[in-house]
This record gives C-alpha cells, sequence and structure tokens, in this order.
C-alpha cells in the first residue's frame, strides 16, 4: 500500500462524508429505520457509506472493501483490507448529540495501522500520517487543504487516580464493575470511536469495552491509537484485538495507555 497516497484520501473521503452528514443532521427532520439486527439507520450512514466507497473503491480497486452499510454482502476472506463505518454513533446522530463520527481504516496482516476519525459535529479530527504517527487536525478541516497538525501521544498515567472513559449508550453495570477494580480520578461518557480518540489524546488513560462492537467500529479508533502509543487487547486474555475476523464481531477490548496496571477481568 502507498500510504502516502492512502491518508490524503482517507482524509478527504472522511471530511466530505462529514459536511454530507452535518447537511441532514441540521435538517428539520429525517428519516430513521431499521436493519435486520434492529440497530438504526439513517439516509446520512446510506450518503456517506455511498461517497465514501465510491472514492476508495476508484483509489485502490484492488484492496478489498468492508463498510458496514455493506456487511451483509460481503464474503471475505482477507487480513489486509480497508474497512468503513461511515456513520459510527447513529443514536448520538438520532438524538442530536453530536458524539458520532465518520471512520475509515486499513488494516494490514490483522491490525489496523493507518486511519482517520472524524467528528464532524465536534469539530474534531484524528489522523496517521503516512509514517504511522497520529496527530490531531485543527482549521476548517477543507478536504483539499490540511490544516495545522498536531502530534498527539497517551499519557503517563497515575495508576492511583486514572482517567476513564467509556461509552455513552452502552454504559452498563459490568461496564462499572471493571470499572470500579482501578483507583479513578474521573470518569467520562463519550460516543462512537472517540472513546479510543481520547485515550490517545492523554484525555483518559483508559476505555474498557464490555459489550458488542464490530470491526468497523474500531478500526479507525485502534489505528489512531496505536500511533499515538497506544493500545487494544482483548478482554479475556490481553492479547492483541485482531482483525478479519469471519463475522466481523470483535470480542470485549481494553484500550489503554501502556503505563495502565491492567486489571483481570
Amino acid at each position: 500500500m502507498d500510504f502516502e497516497k492512502l491518508v490524503p484520501v482517507m482524509r478527504q473521503l472522511a471530511i466530505e462524508a462529514g459536511e454530507k452528514i452535518l447537511e441532514i443532521y441540521n435538517s428539520d427532520d429525517f428519516e430513521v429505520k431499521s436493519k435486520s439486527d434492529d440497530s438504526p439507520v439513517t439516509i446520512a450512514d446510506e450518503a456517506a457509506d455511498a461517497l465514501i466507497s465510491a472514492g476508495l473503491r476508484a483509489a485502490f480497486p484492488d484492496v478489498p472493501l468492508i463498510t458496514e452499510e455493506q456487511s451483509a454482502s460481503h464474503d471475505l476472506k482477507a487480513t489486509t483490507f480497508l474497512i468503513v463505518d461511515p456513520l459510527d454513533g447513529t443514536k448520538e446522530f438520532i438524538k442530536r448529540r453530536g458524539d458520532f463520527t465518520v471512520n475509515i481504516a486499513y488494516v494490514e496482516n490483522g491490525v489496523p495501522i493507518r486511519g482517520v476519525v472524524f467528528a464532524p459535529a465536534k469539530d474534531r479530527l484524528f489522523i496517521t500520517d503516512a509514517t504511522g504517527q497520529s496527530y490531531e487536525e485543527t482549521g476548517s478541516f477543507d478536504p483539499a487543504v490540511p490544516g495545522d497538525m498536531t502530534k498527539i501521544s497517551v499519557s503517563e498515567p497515575d495508576n492511583g487516580a486514572l482517567m476513564i472513559v467509556a461509552s455513552k449508550s452502552h454504559r452498563d453495570q459490568a461496564t462499572e464493575d471493571y470499572i470500579n477494580k482501578y483507583s479513578v480520578k474521573d470518569s467520562k461518557s463519550a460516543g462512537s470511536s472517540l472513546k479510543f480518540c481520547l485515550v490517545a489524546t492523554g484525555e483518559a488513560d483508559l476505555y474498557p469495552r464490555v459489550g458488542r462492537t464490530m470491526e468497523w467500529d474500531t478500526a479507525a479508533g485502534h489505528a489512531v491509537l496505536s500511533g499515538a502509543g497506544g493500545h487494544v487487547v482483548r478482554f479475556d486474555d490481553h492479547s492483541p484485538l485482531v482483525y478479519g475476523k469471519e463475522d466481523y464481531a470483535n470480542p470485549f477490548f481494553i484500550a489503554y495507555a501502556p503505563g495502565v496496571e491492567l486489571k483481570k477481568p
């Protein structure tokens, strides 16, 4: 993969999709439908998916592509691929809470190594550069012209006073029980893949996910966190979280800054 080509394409498509999503988000009303698994989907999901898919297929026709909205038609047996969640945090979008993102990632040999996470309603964009280092971009988010790039890195955590981030829509008793194993200074909630990015910037030390996620939910945030020096491991045995699983479903996992002393489940 030519990363000097890939990164600008991912960035441009994420911003263009974010603009389209915001048009619908800021409209008076939009239709909400249910998919076969009863999860919600809107015209924003579908429009962003069409835009990103067309752009990636045009630029990288030989690289397998997985997207959430087309996953039912995928029969992928690959460990290297592009993976997209065109609107991660649909529930946050529907409730107009702003914590939704556009996620685009490149997975190589089961590991997400490049990614972009764009939160258009929050004016936050996180991206890995061609070398794999992660940055936060600020500015006008012009699809054609990169703004100011600030290198990001994980915290040096104090295990006696950890900063925790957890899901806004899926924070349950199992999550609370696990968080209570740690000495916590502060705990915050966030939606979508922003939780990975808060660990990547050092705004949080630990993000445990004791609940269902899919690979397209996590790959871009995982890549951003890795590029900032963080790790993502399975909840059960603390082995690395890998991608290219047959059904795209993730086990429970923990995203963290390396200094965190992980607790057993």
